[in-house]
């Protein structure tokens, strides 16, 4: 196939050449009738490009195949052997996977710093997680990746799983040993999905971490809107082998997926992969070369510490992608959360994950010298300023044999079933019906199906008043919990 095409994003140029009219949906018909006020801000060539895909960029057969070749064309840039767009982001995608391994039924292993997308997968499909733990990090208060022992370990337990399911990068950067962990679930037949959506960049160039299909993976779901350079909600999940049926996992996300798909992102993530094969490597050592000397200045800022050999020691991640620079702010007397919010009322720079004592920095392919200096006087102005901030209420983090709940309901059944809402102080010992997530990164630390504990409690309201965002328990406050108002008859 020819790299230097852009199938997609090239027929949206033809159509727009063509001045093609349609008298089908989208209605605004290319901005005709929009409002000025809204296209003063989101521009005219946005409504222009955005046209339905079949009967407006296509014909209504589909007949030159657009999606088809700009997929075919990007499996074989990154070497698997199926790409699919999906346009509902990372989260349709790898509930798609879950869906498509299973067959809708069964066991799942699954790691348990996955997103909540894939908590929402396991209430959507009626699936039991079997979780994989990860590697608890008793002085930095996060976690690792799981280790291929714990991998093996699970197998032996839950050996009618159907497939395993970790992430890799995870939100931090941290990486785990993939290839280890495809030969232990290869040994037994059975299909490995890696969430891998902070790893767009990592297929095209050779010093950044192991890409999930390299290291043999069946099913790689990736955000290009992460770390790429598409649209919000682009996403593509690559597959390679015969462990999961192609037919299935596109018959999947096609259950799952709109019907009126926006070209606009397709077209993105088409000329993405182009700008990739013909640039990528120059582009991602530019961004590594940034990140490793971002590392080193904000280094040297009095009360900022960046993490790195903390991460990547024998009993942690097995690589990180240097590109997430999380930075340790305890040193300066303030949270990761004040921090956070400090930059953005003052600097007007908005920071990614933050939690009671970090925050993190994710240099992209977009960025150079000015927006380097730009976050590195960010981060001088607030080691400057923050002796002036008032004392951050203390986080009370579990231990980490408090941290795991007992899964005892399956997560649809808890969702589902018949539920209550219940005071805090009440809250401990009842089966939870709903999700409780701090975000980012968005692992919950409540699931439907778990049982509460004290500890778990007292880290959400103690995070809520130090200023931790929860967007999904039905009371934001958490002065009450949503619960199973009966008790199961057995536990699984």
């Amino acid at each position: 196939m020819d790299q230097n095409e852009a199938p997609v994003l090239e027929a949206l140029a033809e159509h727009q050449k063509l001045k093609r009219y349609g008298f089908t949906p989208p209605a605004h018909r290319q901005g005709r009738s929009v409002d000025a006020r809204v296209l003063e801000v989101l521009g005219e060539q946005s409504f222009k490009s955005d046209v339905v895909a079949s009967s407006g960029l296509d014909d209504r057969k589909s007949s030159n195949g657009y999606l088809s070749r700009a997929e075919g064309l990007m499996a074989e840039a990154v070497g698997a052997d199926k790409a699919f767009f999906s346009t509902c982001g990372s989260s349709l995608s790898v509930k798609a996977a879950m869906l498509a391994v299973t067959r809708g039924e069964g066991e799942l292993l699954i790691s348990r710093d996955a997103h909540k997308s894939v908590s929402s997968g396991l209430v959507l499909s009626g699936l039991q997680p079997r979780w994989i733990r990860p590697r608890w990090d008793e002085q930095l208060k996060l976690s690792h990746p799981p280790a291929p022992e714990t991998v093996e370990q699970m197998w032996q337990r839950y050996p009618d799983a159907s497939a395993a399911l970790v992430v890799s990068p995870t939100p931090y950067g941290t990486c785990a040993d993939l290839e280890a962990i495809v030969e232990i679930c290869h040994r037994r037949g059975k299909p490995l999905i890696v969430d891998e959506a902070w790893g767009a960049q990592l297929p095209f160039h050779p010093d950044t971490p192991t890409w999930a299909m390299s290291a043999g993976a069946d099913i790689c779901v990736v955000s290009v809107h992460k770390m790429g350079l598409g649209f919000e909600q682009g996403s593509i999940f690559h597959l390679q082998g015969d462990l999961v049926d192609p037919v299935r996992l596109n018959q999947c996300a096609d259950v799952l997926s709109t019907t009126s798909a926006n070209v606009l992102i397709y077209a993105a993530m088409d000329g993405w992969r182009r700008q990739m094969v013909q640039e990528g490597k120059t582009m991602i050592e530019n961004a590594l070369e940034l990140a490793r000397g971002l590392r080193h200045d904000i280094e040297k800022i009095p009360g900022l510490h960046v993490l790195e050999d903390e991460l990547v020691h024998a009993e942690a991640s097995h690589d990180l992608d240097i590109l997430h620079i999380l930075i340790d702010v305890s040193q300066l007397g303030i949270s990761g959360y004040q921090a956070t919010d400090w930059l953005r009322e003052n600097c007007r720079l908005d920071m990614g994950t933050n939690d009671h004592r970090r925050i993190e920095a994710v240099v992209s392919i977009s960025d150079d010298k000015d927006t380097a200096e730009r976050l590195l006087s960010g981060l001088r102005d607030l080691s400057t300023k923050a002796p002036e901030l008032p004392r951050p209420p203390a986080v009370v983090i579990p231990r980490e044999e408090e941290l795991y709940l007992e899964t005892v309901m399956l997560p649809r059944e808890a969702f589902f079933g018949p539920v209550e809402n219940v005071p805090v102080e009440e809250a401990a010992g009842r089966i939870s019906a709903e999700m409780a997530t701090p975000y980012p990164p968005g692992v919950p630390l409540l699931l439907p199906g778990e049982r509460i504990n004290q500890a778990a409690i007292d880290y959400l309201r103690s995070g809520l008043e130090a200023g931790m965002v929860l967007p999904d328990p039905t009371d934001p406050n958490l002065k009450t919990i949503r619960v199973v108002r009966d008790e199961p008859r057995r536990e699984r």
